[in-house]
């Protein structure tokens, strides 16, 4: 297994790996969206491949205040061998390198695997947090 940066070319590929890892759908699930974050400079959208597969991914990205982490994303097939670690690993090296020193990570509360990860990663579940989305209408 390797580690490397997405790019527009990979979208599809990406998109067939959250369905198979079962993340939850969202609006901005899509092919355009996701060539929209592999181009830009200010997000790291980590890629883990075995032979020509995607087998995970995870986007951090810098929005000047905080880091965040979206899409930590293993195929089942691939999981419990360290990809998600290492992928983290190599998020939080860029995230570093842009002088982030406080990481948000989003965990979906249908997830308890996911959640059981973060905190072995040393991450904190912070609860006097809640988060608020609002869908914007398409343009």
């Amino acid at each position: 297994m390797h580690l490397r940066n997405a790019t527009t070319d990979d979208a599809e590929a990406i998109l067939a790996l959250w369905k198979a890892a079962d993340a939850t759908p969202s609006v901005t699930d899509n092919a355009d969206a996701i060539r929209r974050a592999a181009a830009r400079p200010e997000v790291a959208f980590v890629l883990a491949i075995e032979g020509d597969a995607i087998v995970g991914s995870i986007i951090a990205g810098f929005d000047g205040w905080r880091g965040n982490i979206y899409r930590l994303a293993t195929h089942p097939a691939h999981r419990r061998r360290g990809v998600a670690r290492a992928m983290l690993a190599r998020a939080e090296e860029m995230l570093a390198g842009w002088g982030v020193r406080r990481i948000n990570a989003l965990v979906e509360h249908a997830h308890p695997d996911a959640a059981g990860f973060w905190r072995a990663t040393g991450y904190l579940d912070d609860r006097r947090i809640s988060r608020f989305v609002r869908t914007l209408p398409e343009t």
